[in-house]
């Protein structure tokens, strides 16, 4: 005899209506014969037929649509792990990512990057820099002397100067960030925020309307970046990519000097920022 159940999506949907209370739903408590919500509100929740809720819950329902699945996991204000585990047992994988906008970072998240004495970032689907640490400041940009609307890589990369002398490989560096970030933006379903700024930088840059219009798409989790930093000369970084949990939006970035050389430069000039 398995101890595992057949019907694993019908019994987490079970278990999360059970674990909820009624009233804070709007919901009368009144008499029950169990705990948590009933089949019927939660199909009024989330504005599906509580016949086939049921035979969902029972593993008769057949595959629900995602949208359907997403009405359940707002009906049943599931949380970001709880949806995602909803989606995979449904479907063997995770929701697809979707925008959330660029709310701001939790301080514990701000202090993670602090607590690194070499560059990280925080970057948006839309390539946005919404968090830095000293070390990326006067590493690789002071993102704090910049409007927010001017903290984003793409934007920096084709229409800052100082960004653009700062790349050993402008041309190559530009087509694969590129490349990277229409991928990232089929992923983030940031339709309207990705059109503004597509067509704002192929207006500002032919470069970028170029390598945009070559429909090239690859990977950017890790890599090396070479640079000419202004005041240490040439150094060597390889970046990796992290998830940040909780945020499918949002990808930490950790550039870490890739040489001896590099790694003395960088730690050298961080030391003499921090004491001028």
């Amino acid at each position: 005899m398995t101890l595992l159940s057949e019907n694993r999506l019908g019994d987490f949907l079970r278990a999360r209506r059970l674990h909820l209370d009624p009233v804070s739903f709007g919901f009368p408590q009144g008499r029950r014969r169990t705990a948590g919500l009933r089949r019927e509100e939660v199909a009024q929740l989330a504005n599906i037929s509580p016949t086939w809720y049921t035979w969902l819950e029972q593993g008769r329902g057949g595959a629900p649509s995602r949208e359907v699945l997403n009405r359940i996991a707002v009906g049943l204000r599931l949380t970001s792990p709880e949806r995602d585990h909803l989606f995979i047992l449904a479907f063997g994988h995770p929701p697809e990512t979707r925008f959330t906008g660029s709310d701001p970072i939790t301080p514990r998240l701000q202090r993670v990057l602090d607590s690194f004495s070499i560059p990280a970032i925080i970057k948006t689907a839309t390539w946005d820099v919404i968090a830095w640490n000293y070390p990326a400041a006067v590493v690789i940009k002071d993102y704090g002397q910049l409007p927010p609307e001017r903290r984003n890589i793409l934007r920096l990369l084709f229409t800052d100067p100082e960004a653009r002398q700062m790349q050993e490989d402008w041309a190559g560096v530009a087509k694969l960030i590129v490349s990277a970030f229409r991928a990232d933006a089929a992923r983030s379903g940031a339709s309207q925020e990705i059109d503004r700024l597509v067509a704002e930088l192929s207006e500002q840059s032919p470069e970028f309307a170029a390598f945009w219009r070559s429909n090239d798409v690859a990977g950017h989790g890790e890599g090396v970046k070479r640079l000419y930093h202004p005041q240490i000369g040439a150094i060597t970084l390889e970046f990796s990519t992290f998830a940040v949990e909780g945020r499918p939006d949002l990808n930490m970035m950790v550039f870490n000097p890739a040489s001896g050389e590099s790694a003395e430069k960088v730690a050298a000039w961080i030391t003499a920022s921090r004491k001028a």
